[in-house]
């Protein structure tokens, strides 16, 4: 047998070594080549609580962190959900498909595990896969690792479902502890490849729970008021308010007296003694400073997982997406919650931060739905769109600011549950640039027969922004009002929501004109209606 001198030794022990190391080097050059993806979504949190988006509420700069994003990357100015409410927007972001084609209506729906595209095409794409925080989609999550509420979950000391350990217990509020979640899993995650993680606060979901250290936060400020909690002028119609106003004291939750059942002054304004004007301020500003208490915890937070990324030198090779479930209203039209197709309640925030494409401080107008996430998320990674989605990825939009000539005009929004809640009609809309046509066709989901009043409101957003004055009857409106039309009737055609399988099509289809009859028919439904609610008391 030839003896090998030392040299030739060495070389072979090299070669082996080089050998045995390729593998590990393929995978960190695989893991350098894709950028990680961090989804990070709050319950609630709306476009006007974020500073970047320059609301009446930026001067009390409440979000510093989120802010940064802003900056340092792309903030999308019309960004909109399909249905402003918890469970459906979570869907159509897993499914990239609208509600009628995944099957989640409302706060009941499940998205089983074979539907939950999103996360199956991460990881064929070869990233792992985690789901931390709130999840609110019944079913167990389809990623490599999850740590979710179940439900709704709660504020203090919650209670989480882990892969592989059933229920764990944590001690502290629920944004601290996710974030710590957070933290755990990318310490011991597999470095060598790229990871795909949605991160999910509970926080500022109502029943408003704040850490007791953010209680002096804000305690000596007047919280600014926008001028619709006061005079909603305009906006509205027979659907909204009633036949001469006569169902407003039972339509939308309020943050004043005017909602009979379910009003803000019940809980943070109990002494009769106090005028209705001051119950409402009172009212309004403890509501907004537990609100902002919560959303200064989760941009805390947020600093912190940051503060991580940048110490493991991965900061500027990942993707980070902030956003909100949907929008939220904060006292504009003295209206608590979501649920509505007014800006405030659809407009979802969006900022996104990438350097190694997306120009810093940049901003787009481009109408953007909650159904093109996934896409968008899926393009970063380097997977093209599956065809069974309905949603467009924007990656091009986010790196270079122009929208491809064939991209959408439009938003499409359905709100499919009827007086659930915060007594909200069911409605559907349509959104451009330029206008908002809303229809409030009065049913829920199952039934064919309107039982609060259906009525059409348009709103023109060049010259009414905060949709004060719906000029539905103004005859210079007609051309457009015909065009929206034709526009949302193509759309609910494409997403399969004018299925006869859905009773409120019928009701939808036989108000669509309003003539004199329907009109005339639309004031019997408001009378019957506040007849059987006094009948009630």
């Amino acid at each position: 047998m030839e003896t090998l001198t030392r040299r030739q030794f060495m070389k072979v022990v090299g070669a082996s070594a080089a050998a045995a190391a390729l593998p590990s080097a393929l995978a960190a050059k695989g893991a350098q080549g894709k950028p990680n993806i961090i989804f990070i979504m709050s319950d609630d949190h709306c476009a006007q609580a974020i500073g970047a988006y320059n609301s009446r509420l930026a001067k009390l700069n409440p979000t510093p962190t989120i802010d940064t994003l802003a900056k340092e990357g792309i903030l999308l100015e019309n960004c909109f959900c399909t249905n402003s409410i918890c469970t459906p927007s979570r869907a159509c972001i897993m499914t990239g498909q609208h509600s009628a084609v995944n099957g989640v209506y409302d706060l009941g729906g499940r998205l089983e595990p074979e539907r939950q595209y999103l996360a199956i095409e991460m990881k064929k794409a070869g990233y792992q896969t985690a789901a931390i925080g709130k999840w609110h989609l019944k079913t167990d999550p389809n990623f490599d690792y999850y740590k979710v509420l179940p439900g709704q979950g709660s504020y203090m000391n919650p209670t989480f479902k882990e892969k592989g350990k059933g229920t764990v217990k944590m001690q502290g509020h629920s944004s601290d502890c996710i974030t710590d979640s957070v933290l755990e899993y990318l310490k011991g995650r597999d470095k060598d490849k790229p990871f795909f993680l949605k991160y999910h606060f509970k926080a500022p979901h109502d029943m408003f729970e704040n850490a007791p250290r953010y209680e002096s936060y804000l305690a000596d400020v007047d919280i600014p008021e926008p001028d619709s909690l006061w005079d909603n002028r305009n906006n509205g119609s027979i659907a909204t308010r009633g036949h001469k106003d006569e169902l407003l004291r039972y339509l939308g939750t309020s943050i004043g007296r005017r909602n009979i059942r379910r009003n803000y002054t019940k809980n943070w304004a109990k002494d009769p003694g106090l005028s209705d004007k001051e119950a409402k301020r009172q009212a309004y500003q403890t509501y907004l400073k537990k609100f902002l208490r919560c959303v200064k915890g989760v941009d805390d937070n947020l600093k912190r997982v940051i503060d991580y990324l940048k110490k493991e030198g991965i900061y500027d090779n990942t993707v980070i997406m902030y956003t909100g479930d949907q929008g939220f209203m904060l006292g504009e039209h003295d209206y608590q919650d979501k649920r509505w197709a007014y800006e405030e309640s659809m407009q979802m925030p969006f900022l996104v931060r990438y350097p190694k494409s997306i120009k810093a401080g940049s901003r787009t107008d481009a109408i953007v739905e909650n159904v093109d996430f996934g896409p968008t998320m899926l393009d970063f990674a380097g997977v093209d769109t599956p065809k069974y989605m309905h949603g467009r990825s924007f990656k091009s939009i986010l790196e270079t600011g122009k929208e491809p000539k064939d991209w959408k005009k439009a938003a499409y929004y359905h709100y499919w549950m009827h007086m659930a809640h915060h007594d909200n009609p069911g409605h559907i809309a349509i959104r451009t640039k330029h206008y908002k046509l809303i229809f409030f066709y009065g049913t829920a989901q199952k039934a064919s027969v309107p039982q609060t009043p259906p009525g059409w409101e348009l709103y023109d957003l060049e010259k009414d922004p905060y949709e004060m004055n719906n000029v539905y009857d103004k005859p210079e409106y007609k051309e457009a009002i015909t065009r929206l039309k034709r526009q949302l009737k193509r759309l609910r055609s494409e997403y399969k929501e004018d299925d006869p399988k859905f009773a409120f099509n019928k009701v939808i289809e036989e108000f669509w004109d309003y003539d004199e009859a329907d009109r005339a028919r639309a004031i019997e439904i408001s009378h019957a209606y506040r007849q059987s609610k006094e009948r009630k008391r």
